[in-house]
């Protein structure tokens, strides 16, 4: 089992990216978690996004107002919208999945998830 997540590319500050994250092995409505995170060069893995249960959404501060998680288990896909992105954005992005749905305090907590994608890079130039 593994999530894919695609989507990635050379954006301009201010534009907008969608990413894609889909799950080979399993279908994505199995998962009751799913979320995104990122890393930039020489930084840690730091939460992004994601949606803990079905109406439970959570953002970083850093990109609250600005991206749009969304799942669509017709078509076995998760969806991170990316608008306004700043060079700040630019690093590789990670979605993640549980089948149990993780609890409200450690939603942001990268090692609450079971499941990972090999990640797209995202690039913003000022």
């Amino acid at each position: 089992v593994q999530l894919q997540a695609s989507g990635g590319g050379l954006v301009q500050a201010g534009g907008s990216l969608r990413l894609s994250c889909t799950a080979s092995g399993r279908i994505f409505s199995s998962y009751t978690s799913y979320g995104w995170f990122r890393q930039a060069p020489g930084k840690e893995r730091e939460f992004v996004a994601a949606i803990r249960r079905p109406g439970s959404t959570h953002y970083a501060d850093s990109v609250k107002g600005r991206f749009i998680i969304s799942r669509d288990n017709a078509k076995n896909m998760g969806y991170l919208q990316m608008s306004s992105l700043k060079p700040e954005d630019t690093a590789v992005y990670y979605c993640a999945a549980n089948m149990n749905s993780i609890i409200l305090s450690a939603i942001k907590q990268a090692d609450a998830f079971a499941n990972w994608g090999q990640g797209t890079l995202v690039t913003v130039s000022s």
